[in-house]
């Protein structure tokens, strides 16, 4: 068992591998295990009481943990001294300071090596405490398993199927292991015969009745390796079948932590655009503090940079270790070589009930981001972006630079590069001849890009009659565009976006689509919330000298995206041929028609302002930051809910009890006598109610005394009769005359009816109001906290469900005898 114990935590250990780059680790845990088994053996063959064997257990650790670490300051190199302890806990300290520094997998540091050795360790001493000296095999599973909770919980992607089995087997030789020495415990096996009941001598042959018995046990000891391995292969395989399970694929045990190159892949971005907007709950994705002087700019997950006829989607990202954030600048926004910019920090915490987020919303274009986990960014794009982590629950601050181009320098934006044309101006060939022709008519007579941008635009958020519908249909095909541009004219934000990015690329300006969020309501000073409704699609256009730059087609207000703003850029008044009329006064925003007499107000102003459901929502959330009564009074609810319990089960056991008394029953209405195991007390065999027989309310008060006798701490001896223990408990608790006359009743009634033909003389209801009258002697005899806990937290009820827990398990090992026993007989017949 020492072995096996061992060998069990060692295969457990093996689903730690993903939380570490190299693999000393597991030498380092093997050592420990080693003397973890040393020290409890040494207290086992000391026979000393259990705490030692994990006295024992933890010192031998020390010791190893001293030699191996700081052994030039230990005595004799191995034993602790002052100095050694202060170095290990030192170095232990630099360990957990180093695995909150990095993403796993860590770098194996002497720190957390030390770490990984003692933590091991520790669940050796457990398992070997509860499998080897207190033959509790079942329970050590549970230190064991929490070695897998650990990747879990720092990896999304979790333990890879063969680390789990390996750990699985381990487990189940254990079990195997002391359920072999156990039965060994009884000696060899002794077969008896029906006419001859002797034990066959030493060097016998066997009998064939003997050689059946052995083959039988043979067949159920194969039935249970075949039923324990089926388990086992269920619990492995079919997690990494089901999609979603297990996303690294079945045979991937590094999970691309090494130099190699992985491609990203995720859902479609735009598949949830839809459900987010459509959302009735309105839930809050996120908060954010920023010191934005201005109204702050979107929040970006990602950029779509490919058309492909359909569908607007990103283009593989190929992903390596090169890409991880290491707390450095970021790659340098493309294209922004000229314009103005400004830094802007935001800080940002996404509520823990966001799922599967993991590409980060941040504000374009992001210099430096600070957070906890493997995070990477492509360069191209600046989406930073994770393999295994997900954003839910995340704090992380964002530094950017937020580009302020002038209308004159977007207006004389050089020539684009090369590369920028041939990949962000790429659209397919089977791209309609009508909508070739709308995107050059809606920009005619502009000479600039800029102008031409703005014209598309105030195309399709003004003059171009469309209008903001949610209950469109997504684009899936190309001519689902066709149909928006030139017939429906309805959709929402993807609709939009994915239609202005489209025509700016027919007419040589390079876009793409991003999706995110928008800036979401001011809750207080500096201080935003971002809510499943303000998920949303924009297109962004390439002007050199700025870079991508962010353009609205999508209405905005109430008869739009609600908070959606259009940049001061894309809004000054464009003359024929195309050059601003007037740079210092902006046209007003673009709107819809029913607004186009009345000036919309900033975006600031307009998301501190927001009357309806939105705005109440964003005063709701306001209010969440602050103490909040009713999560408290929820948790105090359930708390006494549990604590109530126990004592409901009491009150509900009694007045069963008595109910029982009078259940309906046949004509057969006579009182049987005898034992109450040979006539169930209140029995119902469906009929008429009957009277209550005098002998089960004999038995019933009898069982009613002895629960209160629990319940008040009162010992209650079984082998007593009726009488010596109605004796026993008047002399303990000196009733009065009135309660001792009860418990007297009580007693004789239960002895009359146990050993007597004849029917107990006192009726049922004379019983009950005896039981009621000892139960407050009973109170009156103990101290106040027995009779709380006999109130509040009643023992009998706790043993009655512990042993209705005992007999449903007899009854399921009974049911598995029988299936283990179904091949032999199967066999047999």
């Amino acid at each position: 068992m020492t072995v096996m114990a061992g060998l069990a935590t060692l295969a457990g250990s093996i689903g730690l591998y993903p939380l570490f780059e190299e693999h000393g680790w597991f030498a380092a845990g093997l050592g420990a295990v080693l003397a973890v088994a040393a020290g409890g053996l040494l207290a086992r063959r000391l026979r000393l009481p259990a705490a030692f064997n994990a006295l024992f257990g933890l010192l031998a650790l020390l010791a190893y943990l001293n030699l191996t670490y700081v052994a030039d300051a230990a005595w004799l190199g191995f034993i602790p001294s002052p100095e050694s302890i202060n170095r290990l806990a030192s170095l232990n300290e630099a360990g957990w300071q180093a695995a909150n520094r990095y993403a796993a997998p860590v770098p194996l540091l002497p720190g957390i090596s030390l770490m990984a050795a003692a933590g091991i360790g520790l669940v050796a001493v457990l398992v070997d405490l509860l499998a080897v000296r207190l033959r509790r095999t079942a329970p050590a599973g549970l230190p064991l398993l929490a070695m897998y909770s650990v990747p879990a919980a720092v990896r999304e992607d979790g333990v890879s199927w063969l680390a789990f089995g390996v750990g699985a087997l381990g487990f189940l030789g254990l079990l195997m292991a002391d359920a072999r020495e156990q039965v060994g415990g009884w000696g060899r096996t002794v077969t008896t015969h029906r006419r001859q009941r002797d034990v066959p001598l030493a060097g016998a042959e066997p009998r064939p009745e003997e050689a059946a018995a052995s083959l039988d046990a043979g067949a159920l000891a194969a039935s249970g390796r075949r039923i324990a391995a089926a388990a086992v292969a269920v619990a492995v395989l079919v997690p990494a079948a089901v999609p979603g399970l297990q996303p690294r694929g079945m045979f991937d045990l590094g999970g691309g932590s090494g130099d190699g190159t992985q491609t990203v892949t995720t859902p479609d971005p735009l598949v949830s655009l839809k459900r987010e907007l459509t959302r009735l709950d309105d839930s809050a994705v996120l908060t954010y503090r920023t010191d934005d002087r201005q109204a702050p700019d979107y929040l970006r997950l990602y950029a779509l940079d490919r058309f492909d006829g359909d569908r607007w989607t990103y283009s593989p990202l190929q992903s390596s270790s090169r890409d991880r954030l290491t707390g450095g600048e970021l790659p340098p926004p493309p294209g922004l070589t000229v314009a103005s910019s400004r830094k802007v920090t935001t800080r940002v915490e996404v509520r823990p009930e966001v799922k599967n987020m993991t590409f980060l919303p941040v504000p374009y274009a992001p210099s430096k981001v600070s957070i906890k986990g493997d995070w990477r960014v492509h360069g191209p794009s600046l989406m930073v972006y994770s393999l295994r982590d997900s954003a839910g629950g995340r704090s992380y601050t964002v530094e950017s630079r937020r580009a302020e181009p002038t209308t004159a320098q977007l207006a004389g934006a050089g020539n684009y590069p090369a590369e920028v044309v041939a990949h962000y101006t790429a659209v397919p060939r089977n791209i309609p001849r009508q909508v070739r022709d709308l995107a050059q008519n809606v920009t005619a007579g502009s000479a600039t890009a800029l102008a031409q941008a703005v014209k598309l635009q105030r195309w399709f958020n003004q003059s171009g009659g469309f209008s903001y519908d949610l209950s469109a249909p997504a684009p899936q095909q190309g001519s689902d565009l066709v149909d928006f541009l030139l017939h429906s004219k309805r959709g929402y934000c993807e609709q939009f976006a994915a239609s202005m990015a489209l025509l700016a690329r027919i007419i040589g300006i390079p876009s793409r689509v991003a999706m995110g969020y928008t800036p979401g309501s001011e809750v207080r000073p500096g201080q935003w919330v971002v809510r499943s409704r303000d998920a949303h699609a924009w297109p962004e256009l390439y002007f050199q000298g700025t870079g991508w730059v962010r353009f609205e087609p999508t209405p905005a207000g109430a008869a739009g995206q609600g908070t959606a703003d259009a940049p001061s850029y894309s809004l000054p008044q464009i003359t024929g041929g195309g050059g601003p009329e007037s740079r210092s006064e902006p046209a007003p925003e673009a709107s819809a028609p029913a607004e186009d007499d009345s000036a919309e107000p900033s975006a600031a102003a307009r998301n501190r302002s927001d009357t309806g459901p939105e705005g109440e929502a964003a005063a709701q959330e306001g209010e969440e930051d602050g103490f909040s009564a009713v999560p408290w009074l929820a948790g105090g609810l359930l708390v006494l809910l549990l604590m109530a319990v126990p004592m409901a089960l009491r009150v509900l056991a009694r007045r069963r009890r008595w109910a029982a008394l009078t259940a309906p029953r046949g004509p057969e209405d006579g009182p049987r006598p005898g034992h109450p195991s040979q006539r169930p007390p209140g029995a119902a065999y469906g009929g008429r109610p009957r009277t209550p027989d005098p002998a089960d309310a004999a038995h019933a008060a009898w069982r009613e005394m002895r629960a209160d006798a629990l319940d008040h701490g009162l010992e209650w001896r079984s082998s007593d009769s009726p009488r010596a223990t109605a004796r026993r408990l008047g002399e303990l608790l000196e009733l009065d005359p009135e309660g001792a006359g009860a418990l007297g009743r009580i007693a004789r009634a239960e002895e009359l009816a146990r050993y007597s033909l004849s029917r107990s003389p006192e009726p049922p209801e004379r019983l009950r109001a005896d039981v009621r009258t000892v139960r407050e002697a009973f109170a009156a005899s103990v101290g106040r906290r027995a009779r709380l806990r006999a109130r509040l937290l009643p023992p009998s009820t706790m043993e009655q469900t512990r042993e209705t827990l005992r007999s449903a398990t007899d009854r399921v090992l009974e049911l598995g005898t029988r299936v283990n026993e179904l091949p032999s007989r199967l066999r047999r017949r």
